[in-house]
């Protein structure tokens, strides 16, 4: 199965995944200009792995939560190109994109920056399933989510937990590594029927049109 995973969630990333394995990878870390850069990173990883577009069998998608502009743009990418090839998609979403990155073999909490006074959060059980759903938390509720201990903290904002809280704190990973979203759609398959891919805000953008 050939995979190309796409992750405009805050940077912009591009994988290929062929039969399991990461075949070519594409990142970059950009504010901005994800709708430029990003289909000549599709193409300069699908050569690279040396399959063409009619060789994917599946298009998966960050789908958030993350940056209002870069999701909307990947998520087109990711639409269009698998309405023109006529395959399905499937979505995963930055949180638990960050708890697999870390796999760490316990429950693990979850904290993304919103670049806001409150975070991104969800706890993972040590398999890696939801112990409840994605929600924007404050320091002052952010027990509702926490997992039962002992549990790990990991994401780009634990360490404005730190001191705050007692749990292990592991390093995040690369920030939108498509790779990862590449091997959760490996190891869940290809659905049926295709998933729709809706982004993941919870929150509204901070930008509003002018009156």
């Amino acid at each position: 199965m050939n995979i190309l995973a796409i992750d405009t969630a805050s940077s912009c990333s591009v994988a290929v995944a062929c039969d399991g394995r990461i075949a070519a990878r594409r990142h970059a870390e950009i504010a901005r200009g994800h709708a430029e850069a990003l289909m000549p990173m599709i193409d300069s990883a699908l050569s690279e792995a040396g399959i063409g577009y009619d060789d994917l069998d599946l298009i998966a998608a960050a789908i958030g939560p993350g940056s209002f502009t870069g999701l909307r743009t990947g998520l087109a990418a990711a639409r269009g190109l698998a309405l023109a090839l006529g395959i399905p998609t499937r979505g995963v979403t930055n949180l638990e994109a960050t708890a697999a990155a870390a796999a760490c073999g316990e429950s693990v909490l979850v904290v993304l920056e919103t670049k806001r006074a409150d975070f991104y959060a969800q706890s993972f059980d040590a398999t890696l399933m939801p112990l409840g759903a994605p929600a924007v938390v404050s320091l002052d509720n952010l027990s509702c989510v926490m997992p039962a201990p002992p549990f790990a903290v990991v994401g780009d904002a634990a360490f404005r937990l730190k001191g705050r809280i007692a749990a292990r704190f592991i390093e995040p990973a690369t920030p939108g590594d498509a790779a990862i979203v590449a091997r959760i759609a490996a190891q869940r398959g290809i659905p049926a029927p295709s998933e729709v891919l809706r982004p993941l805000y919870l929150q509204s953008p901070l930008a509003v049109p002018a009156r």
